[in-house]
């Protein structure tokens, strides 16, 4: 009788938690807490402020997603990258919200460092040496002024020898070339290296990045069979 009594009040525990206390629809809330975050938002806290389970969130996310992103008339829009999210102007407006806010334009990238970006956007997590493998030239300057300008970080290290830095794509990756997430990087052809294309507001000055040309690594089985699988690698 009382094991009985114990197994009722644990299941009356494990309500499901509602939105119905909440001032306003839970699209709502969800789109307020995302306007005055400073930073990407985990979904797991916007669920703990609003008191409602995350399947709550994913639901709402995906109704945000098509109002805001859909909807050409909207200057707004949900941009994702794993269990994170935030709410950014469209890249369409770029030009027009940095004339507004009196910003100098965003200088362009050297296509080496296109070009490293695409690596690191297609196989990350990645390491500098594993880049340089695939270009065969130093790629320090362009990894260091990726960096400087947000647009990579790093994500962790190898569990091997020296421990190298593994690099991954930022937020900031994803708004400067007006991406919703990374699943919408274009399709890589087997025949061709991966490659990224800038937006194009207003012509800008180049940023030159010079290279140190490097010795070829001598080829590995292992190391063949990885750049083969490179090229036909979807977006993650």
């Amino acid at each position: 009788m009382h094991s009985f009594r114990i197994v009722s009040l644990m299941s009356e525990d494990r309500t499901e938690p509602t939105s119905e206390s909440l001032p306003l629809p839970l699209a709502a809330m969800v789109e307020s807490l995302l306007f005055v975050s400073s930073e990407p938002a985990p979904i797991g806290r916007l669920a703990e402020a609003l008191e409602v389970s995350v399947d709550q969130i994913e639901e709402v996310l995906v109704d945000l997603k098509a109002s805001t992103v859909d909807g050409m008339a909207r200057g707004l829009r949900i941009q994702r990258k794993g269990d994170k999210v935030q709410l950014t102007t469209r890249p369409e407006c770029a030009p027009y919200v940095e004339k507004f806010l009196g910003l100098a334009l965003s200088g362009r990238l050297s296509k080496p460092a296109l070009e490293t970006l695409a690596i690191i956007a297609y196989q990350q997590p990645i390491t500098r040496p594993e880049i340089e493998m695939i270009r065969g030239v130093n790629c320090d300057g362009v990894i260091q002024t990726l960096l400087s300008k947000g647009l990579i970080e790093e994500v962790g290290r190898l569990e091997t020898a020296g421990r190298p830095i593994q690099y991954g794509t930022t937020f900031a990756f994803l708004q400067h070339f007006g991406l919703r997430s990374l699943d919408e990087l274009p399709p890589l052809k087997f025949e061709e290296p991966p490659t990224l294309i800038e937006p194009q507001p207003e012509a800008a000055p180049v940023v030159n990045v010079e290279e140190t040309p490097i010795e070829p690594v001598p080829e590995s089985p292992a190391a063949a069979a990885r750049q083969m699988n490179f090229g036909e690698t979807a977006s993650k």
